[in-house]
């Protein structure tokens, strides 16, 4: 049994640009319909060491800090 969708010619473009070449429109949804569970979120959640997030802040802040002074072109 098939099924129809109503999408628009903007929606299509985005669906056709992640197209592959060889799959069908099917194919690409099923594809693209991932399922996650909470048991699925809580393990990607926890992928980063604990406290990287207080590191990145840091390096930001040590990467903006280098850029100061700095001229965007020649005077």
């Amino acid at each position: 049994m098939s099924s129809s969708i109503r999408i628009s010619d903007e929606t299509k473009a985005k669906l056709e640009a992640v197209k592959r070449e060889d799959e069908t429109f099917d194919e690409l949804l099923d594809r693209l319909a991932i399922t996650r569970t909470e048991e699925d979120v809580r393990e990607m959640a926890g992928f980063a060491e604990e406290g990287i997030e207080e590191h990145m802040k840091q390096k930001r802040e040590d990467l903006n800090d280098s850029f100061e002074g700095r001229t965007t072109g020649p005077e």
